[in-house]
């Protein structure tokens, strides 16, 4: 494939960050500064290493790693919302981008507004725009509250809409992050369909989420981030393979960023046996306890919980949503629950009707045995994620 039919082009791309003590920008303590030679210690991080790879017109491409890996570094550069540090970056045509819930949109502008607001910045006219609204209102199903200024919207709202502004508007390369797990089921069903048309029409699609069924399912080759660097480039069914490998070697999750100067963060979650003793390899018979250590500076009550059981494969076997009311919780996993396989968690806290939230992908590990199922007889371990609850009459 020549250069001119590749939509991006990344070489030796690094980010660096600043960490550390922010500087003052006062008069006074600029005065201050004058007869002081000590400043704050600040340290240099890198989010994104080295990083080289290119994409060719019309593949989707999933990027996928744990929390902190680089993976929404790696999109806002690819966006132009932050500029490498070093490297080069060369994009072959108009970039439509879903980074984050409302990105583009002017709060106090219409949903209507913002869609020809969104329009203009990809160099469309007011009559193209005018020509896709139907369909991109009709899509979102926020049709009632089109003309209402959208900082009103829920994030859920604001997410259908800004899908469907960005898919509608024919940018030749779409950028999507993990923000479509904000949607509702039936909601992201359609996203993954848009996404396959879009493909299908020669456009290109940048896919970034831990919904691994879902990345399995859309794209063709994946890239693996850790730390920054890619460890792994090439077809998405080895990607998923290198990333599961990876993740089984985290067993609990002991949180070492959390800071006691926040509002809420999760600190650990740490997975036991019927007796208090860590364990993470577990028979169908036996109970699954997973102890939630939360850092709560405010009423624990304010919040809510979310606690998702996902396979290996990213399948989302079972959720729960409970509100806090300690800084400890215990979950537990009822035995002949789960069949057979490798699980972790997505975890996530917020308080009602806020979209801020603290969430963490994938976190913990165990594992399911199942020697002593009687389904063992027929040899076969494809019996569904759960055993299920039911009755026989």
């Amino acid at each position: 494939m020549t250069l001119k039919q590749r939509s991006i082009i990344i070489e030796g791309v690094s980010k660096e960050y600043t960490i550390g003590k922010q500087k003052d920008s006062s008069l006074r303590h600029a005065l201050t500064g004058l007869f002081k030679s000590n400043k704050g210690k600040q340290e240099s991080f890198w989010a994104l290493k080295n990083v080289s790879f290119h994409v060719d017109k019309g593949e989707i491409i999933g990027v996928i790693g744990r929390n902190g890996a680089g993976k929404s570094t790696l999109l806002k550069v690819l966006s132009k919302i932050t500029q490498p540090t070093e490297g080069r970056i060369e994009i072959n045509g108009r970039v439509a981008s879903l980074l984050e819930v409302g990105t583009g949109f002017h709060p106090e502008l219409t949903g209507r507004e913002n869609i020809y607001l969104n329009g203009t910045l990809l160099g469309m006219t007011r009559k193209e725009v005018a020509e896709k609204l139907e369909e991109i209102v009709e899509f979102s199903g926020v049709r009632k509250f089109i003309d209402t200024p959208v900082k009103h919207y829920s994030s859920g709202m604001y997410v259908r809409l800004a899908f469907s502004v960005a898919a509608h508007l024919e940018p030749e390369i779409l950028i999507i992050d993990e923000v479509l797990a904000v949607g509702d089921a039936e909601f992201q069903k359609k996203c993954l369909g848009k996404m396959e048309d879009v493909a299908g029409e020669g456009r290109t699609v940048i896919f970034v989420s831990h919904d691994l069924v879902a990345v399995k399912k859309l794209c063709t080759r994946g890239i693996v981030l850790q730390e920054g660097e890619i460890t792994f480039n090439g077809i998405i069914d080895e990607a998923i393979k290198k990333y599961n490998e990876k993740k089984a070697e985290n067993k609990d999750f002991i949180n070492p960023n959390w800071n006691k100067d926040i509002d809420y963060d999760i600190k650990s979650i740490l997975i036991k046996n019927e007796f208090g003793k860590a364990n993470h390899n577990f028979d169908i018979s036996d109970k699954i306890y997973v102890e939630i250590n939360f850092h709560i500076n405010k009423n624990p009550k304010l919040y809510d919980f979310y606690l998702c059981v996902k396979r290996q494969d990213g399948l989302r076997v079972f959720s729960i949503n409970k509100k806090i009311n300690k800084n400890t919780h215990t979950f537990i996993i009822d035995k002949n629950c789960l069949t057979r396989g490798s699980y972790t968690f997505h975890l996530a806290i917020q308080i009602p009707y806020q979209y801020t939230l603290v969430s963490y992908f994938d976190v913990g590990m165990f594992s399911v045995v199942d020697d002593s199922s009687e389904l063992t007889v027929y040899k076969s371990y494809d019996y569904g994620a759960t055993f299920g609850k039911y009755e026989w009459k």
